[in-house]
C-alpha cells in the first residue's frame, strides 16, 4: 500500500531522520503570538514540523495567559458587537487555525497536500451529539475555508457516524482521543463508509484527508497504576510497556486494513490512506527516556504530535534507529497476554481513557468559556 512521506531536507538532526523514515512531525500546540513571532515558520524550518494539532486545552491555555495580550483587541471588539463567550471562543479560534494554515500552505503544496495540515476541533459539549458534530464539523470547514484544515472529531461511540457523514460531504477529519484497538477498528470502518458516500456523490476523494489519533503516554498512566496496585515482580516488568504496546498493534491494523479489498479500491480511485497519529506523546513518568513515544514510535507513513518539550528533547538527543513498530507484533501481544494473565480489563482502561479525556476537553471548554465571558463583560 502506498505511504505518505513528507518532504526530506538534508540536516542530519534526529527530527531530519525521522522525516527521512516516514514520520510526519506536528506540534501538539498553538497560540496567535506563535504564529506573529514567525517561531512557527522558524518550527518548519528547523525542526521540521510539517502540520500542527490543537485542543480545547491548549486553546485555553493560549487565550487566558496572562502574559498574552494578543487577543485583547479582538476581545475588545467583539464585546462592542454583543457577542457570546461561544462566539468569541469560535471568532478567536478559527482565526488563529487559519493563520496557521495560510503559514503551512506551502508545506501543504510541497508534500502533494499530505501535511502542512492545522486541526481544529470541534465543541467537546457535542462529544455523544451526532447531529450536532456534523452541523459544526461543516461550520468550521465552511468558516476557516482552507483546503489543508483538519477538523478534529472524538471516537466516541456518538463521532463514528459523524466521522461518516463529515468525510461523506468532503471535509478532512481528524480522529481524536482513540484508546482501544477495537474503537480504531471502529473508526477506519468509518473512515472507508465516508469515502464509499462521497465517491458516490461524485466527490473527488483525493481531496479528502484523515488521520486517526492514539493516544500513547496516557494509556501507560493508567495501565501503571494498576499494575503498581498489583505490586508483583510480574507487574513491575510489564510497567511503561501497554503505550507502546498498544500504539505498535494499531499500525499492524493500520497495515492489514488498509491493504485490504475494500480499502485498496477506493485507493485506487484516488483516497487517501487514513494515517495512524501518534497523541499524547509527552513521557509523564521521569523515570522514563523523554522521548521515548517518538523514537520508539517509527514507521513508514505516521504522525508523531509533540509537545513543543518532546519536540525540543527529539532535537537534541532522540535516536533515531529506523522503523521501531513492525517488528515488535509478537512482543506487543506478549505484553497484552501477560496485562491479562494479571486479571487487568484492557477494555476497562481504554473506555476510562476515553471518557477522562472527553471530560478533561469539557472541563478546559468551560473554564474558557467563563474566562472569555468576564474578558467581555469587563469591555463593555
Amino acid at each position: 500500500m502506498p505511504h505518505a512521506r513528507p518532504s526530506r531536507r538534508t540536516h542530519e538532526h534526529p527530527t531530519s531522520r525521522l522525516s527521512d523514515e516516514g514520520v510526519s512531525i506536528w506540534l501538539d500546540d498553538l497560540s496567535r503570538t506563535r504564529i506573529t513571532s514567525g517561531n512557527l515558520s522558524e518550527l518548519i524550518q528547523t525542526r521540521n514540523v510539517v502540520g500542527v494539532t490543537t485542543n480545547p486545552t491548549i486553546f485555553a491555555g493560549a487565550i487566558t495567559n496572562p502574559d498574552d495580550s494578543s487577543y485583547d483587541a479582538q476581545v475588545s471588539e467583539l464585546a462592542k458587537t454583543g457577542a457570546s463567550a461561544e462566539e468569541a471562543v469560535f471568532a478567536a479560534t478559527t482565526q488563529d487555525v487559519a493563520a496557521a494554515l495560510d503559514v503551512f500552505r506551502p508545506v501543504w503544496e510541497s508534500t502533494g497536500h499530505v501535511d502542512g495540515r492545522v486541526s481544529i476541533e470541534v465543541s467537546p459539549d457535542l462529544a455523544h451529539d451526532t447531529e450536532g458534530t456534523i452541523a459544526q464539523a461543516k461550520q468550521l470547514w465552511a468558516e476557516i475555508d482552507r483546503p489543508n484544515l483538519l477538523v478534529k472529531i472524538p471516537a466516541t461511540k456518538a463521532g463514528l457516524p459523524a466521522i461518516t457523514e463529515a468525510i461523506a460531504s468532503g471535509v478532512s477529519v481528524n480522529v481524536t482521543l482513540i484508546f482501544s484497538l477495537e474503537r480504531y477498528a471502529e473508526v477506519i470502518d468509518a473512515y472507508l463508509s465516508g469515502l464509499e458516500k462521497a465517491k458516490d456523490a461524485g466527490i473527488d476523494l483525493s481531496t479528502i484527508h484523515s488521520v486517526a489519533s492514539f493516544f500513547v503516554s496516557r494509556v501507560d498512566t493508567e495501565t501503571d497504576k494498576r499494575l503498581e496496585a498489583i505490586g508483583s515482580d510480574a507487574a513491575s516488568a510489564l510497567k511503561s510497556r501497554a503505550g507502546l504496546a498498544n500504539a505498535r498493534l494499531a499500525y499492524e491494523l493500520y497495515e492489514q486494513t488498509f491493504a485490504g479489498d475494500r480499502a485498496q479500491a477506493l485507493l485506487a480511485a484516488g483516497a487517501n490512506p487514513q494515517r495512524p497519529l501518534w497523541a499524547s506523546t509527552g513521557v509523564k513518568d521521569p523515570a522514563l527516556p523523554d522521548t521515548l513515544y517518538v523514537t520508539e514510535l517509527v514507521a513508514p507513513g505516521v504522525v508523531n504530535t509533540m509537545p513543543e518539550k518532546t519536540l525540543e528533547a527529539t532535537f537534541d538527543h532522540g535516536e533515531v534507529t529506523g522503523d521501531t513498530i513492525t517488528a515488535h507484533y509478537d512482543d506487543a501481544r506478549a505484553v497484552f497476554a501477560g496485562l491479562a494473565d494479571l486479571g487487568i480489563d484492557f477494555a476497562d482502561v481504554t473506555q476510562v481513557l476515553e471518557d477522562e479525556g472527553v471530560a478533561k476537553f469539557i472541563d478546559s471548554w468551560h473554564g474558557l468559556l467563563e474566562q472569555v465571558a468576564e474578558a467581555l463583560e469587563a469591555q463593555r
